[in-house]
């Protein structure tokens, strides 16, 4: 998603906001729409990477199981990773969409959806430098739970091709950090380690940003008072729902694949993957075709909240708020 087109159809200064502003917008919408939507997030992660409907029946089911065993603070599990790079993931991301709107428009202003899509494209492509690694980690912490809960329930010793993050027994394992599984990958895989399923991540956010920049736009447009010269807060609010909720959706089963190839510590008799098709071909196979729309319910009440937080923050101008504090 593109910040910057969000704070331009929704600002409340008709000027555009810094570079500086927008930065702070980004990483305070990003560091509140995960706080608010990660339980359902981490819910989405272990109902993608069950086979079938052994642990969990639903998303409910997931929240209300993990809260049981771990606490509250279970359902955050992963989340400091999250936290921690959020803020850098939307500074790449905002400064290379304005180098490509730059790059692609005469000055960078004017309202073409074609050239919007590919800038958004563009800095889908440079974010996920942070992005890879980060789903990376958070995916092993979210997951750590569903593998103990399954093993408890089996009575059966973690397989062997489990890290060494995360030896031994459901009851015995050491809880892993994303610091230990962080250290773990760069020692024994490089920096490859931490990149594992970059391809499978860069098929899922591409896609996404085609669907979704042209989709806001043309919903955003049909909300255009000409006497603000902008659409409605709620209005932009809604198009930011629905336009996320829909590209979540339409690429779920490329987010399915990606969690599992970025999975690394598999239950007994889960599958390991090669790559993309060798992943995509055992899922078809094996679980049939629903399984990778496998989270899609989960996906769509993230994205939605996390689209309308940016939109609030952007429309109150927290950035140029604080920014004002300064001088």
């Amino acid at each position: 998603m593109s910040t910057k087109d969000l704070s331009s159809s929704v600002s409340p200064s008709s000027s555009r906001p810094s570079v500086t502003a927008k930065l702070i917008n980004g990483g305070v919408a990003g560091l509140v729409g995960v706080t608010c939507v990660f339980p359902i997030d981490l819910a989405k992660t272990r109902l993608q990477n069950q086979h079938g409907k052994d642990i969990y029946k639903g998303m409910i089911d997931c929240l209300m199981k993990t809260a049981r065993a771990d606490g509250f603070l279970g359902m955050y599990r992963g989340a400091a990773v999250n936290l921690t790079l959020v803020t850098p993931e939307k500074a790449i991301k905002l400064a290379a969409n304005d180098f490509f709107r730059q790059l692609l428009m005469e000055d960078g202003m004017q309202r073409n959806l074609k050239m919007e899509m590919l800038a958004g494209c563009g800095a889908g492509i440079c974010q996920v430098v942070v992005t890879c690694p980060m789903e990376m980690l958070k995916i092993q912490l979210q997951d750590a739970g569903r593998l103990a809960h399954r093993q408890g329930s089996a009575s059966a010793p973690a397989p062997s091709s489990s890290r060494s993050y995360s030896t031994g027994s459901a009851s015995t394992h050491k809880r892993p950090s994303a610091t230990l599984i962080a250290w773990e990958l760069l020692r024994t895989q490089g920096l490859a380690g931490l990149y594992k399923g970059l391809g499978a991540t860069l098929l899922r956010d591409i896609p996404f940003s085609i669907i979704y920049f042209p989709l806001f736009a043309n919903l955003n447009n049909l909300g255009f008072n000409e006497s603000t010269g902008k659409a409605s807060f709620a209005h932009s609010f809604v198009s930011g729902c629905v336009a996320g909720s829909v590209a979540a959706v339409t690429v779920t089963p490329l987010d399915v694949l990606k969690t599992r190839i970025q999975t690394l510590r598999k239950g007994l008799g889960e599958d390991s993957y090669s790559g993309i098709t060798d992943c995509a071909r055992k899922l078809w196979i094996q679980e049939g075709p629903s399984a990778l729309m496998k989270g899609a319910g989960c996906r769509a009440l993230v994205i939605a909240p996390l689209f309308g937080i940016a939109q609030g923050v952007y429309f109150i101008g927290i950035g140029e708020r604080i920014l004002k504090c300064f001088e």
